[in-house]
């Protein structure tokens, strides 16, 4: 339950502490004081969208906080879940900054606004007036009449399974449509992967054959290079060989007077076995250098191929050609394990549908069991308002497909007057009517749910007299088991709390502000009889006043 409340810089509010006790608690206050204001900020920590125009004062931020008595609610798997410091006694904050950006905490710790949602959805259920027309929703019937049977858990557990199922058939249909578009080019890339196979790209192939290709389509020149050359060392009466033979000779004749001349000699004599190494050489290559004009068509196809294969997939090497090879290789494998992984998803979507199926009925069976007893009660609620002819039908209708709730709608049907046919309530209930009808529904839910705090903004809008004293009544009955907050402007429900604070407008600094006081035993009989006379208490107002206080 909520046990404590601050709000700094938020709309009139400069800056209030509210501690507020069990049990029931009513807020009073003129129109216009600033009651919608506090529940304004009530929102923000149960996650509603911030407004940098919120702020009273633009240079400084807003800050809510609010402490939250959680031991008796089983939330610990909550803190858990997402990995944050579980505490009996939690504090939630939002920061709004003046440039509008907005953070949420719990225990301190920074969370999601999903995050925060998820844990004020199970603290306080707010009550606004707006919230009446959610009674025309399919949604939030479904969630009524979950409550009452006390489906609530199961539902939960099919919504997960249910949200797995969807990404799971998401899933299937995206590789299903993957799987046909690839097999639309499944033709393209065999096409390529049997051209890389029968090319037959060998690494380091390129540069061979362009290397042979260069001595081919330049073979006359080189034979005619090596002929020369061969001639100039070994060939016809004056060639290189032959002088460093004569040379050798001079030299070996004085080699044996002097060392030195023996090192000359030795050199020259290694020079002319060298040369006549190089003479041999040139004479083979020469020999070996032929123009073969076949060989030089076959390399120039090659190399042709090579190319325009390294055009069209925009590389630069044999290596890159083969690394593209492998790729389509893998597409390809791709393309033909899909039929595999489509068949198994298709099992495994099959199999959860039909688990959700065997979930579905079962959550529909005891729905559907529930009704009755609902309907019943709706209306015995309903007659203590004052609507003794009022009917109240839920009408079941079983769907054939799954969809996030179940294989079930729920329809609302309502008829307030004797005679009348029931009709879907938006188009029968006037304001009061709804109020009357909303509050017999949220008096049973409370019964059957361990919601913690829940808020009634102005539930008695359009009933008064006894009518009002039943709403009290009624509300007070609800504190027995959960904290209630009631902001009222009927005497008969004011003087039901077991707690009453009164909100109002105050000048302070040049500036209007609204704050927020506990009222003491005689400023709540002053409030109550200011509530019975529109305005300033009189004798009589003040003695009934006090007779409401006591009943």
């Amino acid at each position: 339950m909520l046990h404590r409340l601050s709000i700094q810089n938020y709309a009139l509010i400069e800056k209030i502490e509210i501690d507020f006790p069990g049990c029931l608690t009513i807020i009073t206050g003129e129109t216009g004081a600033g009651k919608s204001i506090l529940l304004g900020a009530l929102a923000l920590i149960a996650g509603s969208r911030a407004d940098s125009s919120a702020l009273q004062d633009k240079t400084k931020k807003c800050i809510v906080e609010g402490s939250f008595d959680i031991k008796n609610y089983s939330l610990r798997s909550f803190f858990t879940s997402n990995e944050l410091d579980y505490s009996e006694n939690t504090v939630i904050r939002r920061e709004v900054s003046p440039e509008g950006k907005s953070r949420a905490f719990i225990n301190d710790t920074p969370v999601t606004l999903f995050q925060l949602r998820e844990l004020t959805l199970q603290l306080i259920d707010i009550h606004s007036q707006h919230e009446t027309l959610t009674l025309n929703e399919s949604a939030y019937q479904l969630r009524v009449v979950d409550a009452f049977a006390g489906t609530s858990e199961w539902v939960a557990k099919y919504v997960v399974d249910h949200k797995k199922y969807k990404e799971l058939d998401r899933s299937l249909l995206e590789l299903t449509e993957k799987e046909k578009q690839s097999k639309l080019d499944a033709d393209y890339w065999q096409f390529q992967f049997k051209e890389f196979e029968e090319t037959n790209l060998q690494a380091g192939e390129q540069e061979e054959i362009e290397n042979e290709l260069k001595i081919l389509n330049n073979s006359e020149e080189i034979k005619s290079v090596l002929s020369k050359c061969a001639k100039y060392l070994d060939g016809g009466d004056m060639n290189i060989i032959s002088s460093i033979a004569e040379v050798k000779t001079l030299l070996s004749g004085i080699s044996l007077l002097n060392p030195a001349y023996a090192e000359l000699f030795s050199r020259i004599n290694s020079s002319c076995i060298e040369l006549k190494d190089i003479a041999g050489e040139i004479e083979s290559a020469e020999d070996k250098t032929n123009y073969d004009p076949s060989r030089a068509e076959l390399l120039s196809e090659r190399i042709d191929l090579i190319y325009r294969l390294q055009k069209k997939h925009r590389v630069n090497s044999v290596e890159e050609l083969m690394e593209v090879k492998r790729k389509v290789d893998i597409r390809l494998n791709d393309i033909a394990s899909m039929g595999t992984e489509i068949s198994g998803l298709q099992q495994e979507v099959e199999k959860l549908r039909q688990k959700l199926f065997l979930l579905a009925k079962r959550i529909s069976a005891d729905r559907k069991k529930c009704l009755a007893k609902l309907e019943k009660e709706v209306s015995l609620l309903l007659a203590s308002l004052a609507m003794p002819n009022a009917q109240f039908r839920v009408e079941h209708i079983l769907l054939e497909t799954l969809t996030e709730q179940g294989i079930d709608k729920m329809k609302f049907l309502f008829s307030a007057n004797k005679g009348s046919d029931l009709k879907e309530i938006s188009k029968v209930a006037s304001g009061g009517e709804l109020s009357r009808l909303m509050l017999s529904i949220k008096s049973l839910i409370a019964k059957k749910t361990a919601l913690p705090s829940i808020i009634f903004d102005e539930i008695d809008t359009g009933v008064s007299g006894g009518v009002a004293e039943q709403v009290g009544r009624m509300i007070n009955d609800m504190s027995d088991t959960m904290q209630v907050f009631a902001i009222t402007h009927l005497p008969q429900i004011a003087s039901k709390g077991n707690s009453h604070f009164t909100v109002f407008k105050e000048e302070s600094k040049n500036k209007t502000v609204t704050n927020i006081r506990q009222l003491s035993k005689d400023d709540r009989i002053k409030e109550i009889a200011s509530m019975l006379s529109a305005g300033k208490p009189t004798d009589a107002s003040v003695k009934n006043a006090k007779e409401l206080l006591k009943a």
